[in-house]
């Protein structure tokens, strides 16, 4: 279970969560929704180690995340999506895939390409390939694949079809939603769920770094 209790976050003196709570159980598949600004991204990064809390408590599968080290989410099998893709362009396409797995002692590389090449078969064909010389979509489906090498138990969607054409939607869409009944946990961040709705657990609004009212 993903259990987030009253968790304030303050970014750079201006508090971006007030006393946000979430709780998401294994298997689940949820969205959490609001629009630009409200909090979404503060809250994933705060998942993934990337902001500390000012007050609350983070906790992944009985594992408390405040004093860990944000390298440490990869061997909790937390995987992360962010929303501009933070890939090296330096690196190939499969490089910037293996970088979280490089990052934990418990997954062994060939094992999770192969995995991840099973449910994105596409990216075997570029993998040798600089990461931004595919299209803006193409490199959506290589920040999903990098979520999914580490991402064992959960992974964390930062508006994933945000700028990507229909086909690659369409895409992402089918790979995202395929995950359901294989105990995956889902957080998909989206400011509109449209096509995603029906195929959510359950719906978590936040607006101003708080719980919304639905």
């Amino acid at each position: 279970m993903l259990k987030i209790e009253s968790v304030d976050v303050t970014i750079q003196s201006v508090q971006a969560l007030r006393g946000f709570s979430l709780n998401v159980l294994q298997g689940q598949m949820v969205g959490l929704v609001g629009r630009n600004g409200a909090g979404k991204t503060t809250l994933l990064r705060t998942v993934m180690g990337h902001l500390k809390p000012t007050a609350g408590h983070v906790e992944w599968a009985g594992v408390p995340l405040n004093q860990q080290a944000p390298h440490a989410r990869a061997a909790l099998g937390i995987g992360y999506m962010p929303e501009d893709r933070g890939l090296v362009p330096e690196l190939t396409v499969e490089e910037n895939i293996l970088i979280p797995v490089w990052a934990s002692k418990t997954l062994h590389p060939q094992d999770r390409l192969e995995k991840v090449y099973a449910v994105l078969p596409e990216l075997h064909d570029m993998k040798d390939r600089r990461a931004l010389l595919p299209s803006g979509g193409q490199q959506k489906l290589v920040a999903l694949a990098r979520a999914l090498a580490v991402g064992t138990r959960l992974l964390l969607l930062d508006e994933p079809f945000e700028g990507v054409a229909p086909a690659l939607s369409q895409r992402l869409s089918d790979v995202i939603f395929g995950l359901r009944g294989k105990d995956m946990t889902v957080v998909i961040a989206q400011s509109e769920l449209n096509h995603a709705a029906s195929m959510l657990d359950q719906k978590i609004l936040i607006e101003r770094g708080a719980n919304a009212i639905p």
